[in-house]
């Protein structure tokens, strides 16, 4: 299915070269935001947004739990400053058109990622369940449980986990860590989701090096 592309700036998704963006055609059945001014259009099988941590509801509006129409968010995960994963997140509101929904998601198929379909929840899936256990590898550093070595080594071979979760966020940049944490902390309220120390220090210390 034919897509079309409106871009204003970087996107964490679809980094300058990747093929989904030169895919795409100067009109489309689908249009995908990027960075642009989300526009409702009926007209249109479906019409996708980019999220970061906030909800598609920003940009669509929302009415007691009916809200939906041909609009859907999505987000391609990716860890901090590493390369994007295959896996799109694709955010479908109460009465989103099941039309929209199937047509998003051949589409990102087509272009090769897998796609899952979830709620309109901030942070969304993967988030959700990955920075609580983030935040409690940071704490469980900080009190000298195990060093980042054994902690990361135990996730690999015991757990099978491709890395570890403190090699993982010092990769990706505990900076991006703390923005996203901190978001989910100002919507759930959950301590699970409250920054790590050294989340927070590294986005002080990225803030005071800016600043110089």
């Amino acid at each position: 299915m034919a897509y079309a592309i409106k871009q204003q700036g970087d996107s964490r998704s679809f980094p300058s070269g990747d093929p989904f963006l030169g895919a795409a055609s100067d009109d489309g059945e689908i249009v995908v935001h990027l960075g642009t001014t989300f526009e409702a259009d009926a007209s249109k099988v479906a019409v996708l947004v980019e999220l970061g941590t906030e909800c598609l509801g920003v940009y669509t509006g929302e009415c007691a739990g009916l809200e939906g129409s041909n609009a859907l968010g999505f987000a391609r995960y990716r860890n901090g400053d590493d390369s994007p994963s295959n896996l799109i997140e694709l955010v479908r509101q109460p009465a989103t058109l099941e039309s929209a929904i199937d047509a998003a998601k051949a589409m990102f198929e087509d272009a090769g990622f897998d796609v899952v379909v979830c709620a309109d929840q901030a942070g969304r899936i993967i988030d959700r369940l990955v920075r609580p256990k983030y935040n409690a590898a940071l704490t469980f550093l900080d009190e000298g449980l195990a060093t980042a070595a054994d902690m990361d080594l135990t996730c690999r071979l015991g757990l099978g986990y491709a890395d570890g979760p403190i090699e993982r966020l010092e990769r990706g940049g505990l900076e991006h860590h703390h923005a996203v944490t901190k978001a989910l902390f100002n919507v759930y309220g959950t301590p699970a989701f409250a920054p790590g120390r050294r989340a927070t220090v590294a986005m002080q210390r990225e803030k005071r090096e800016g600043s110089a």
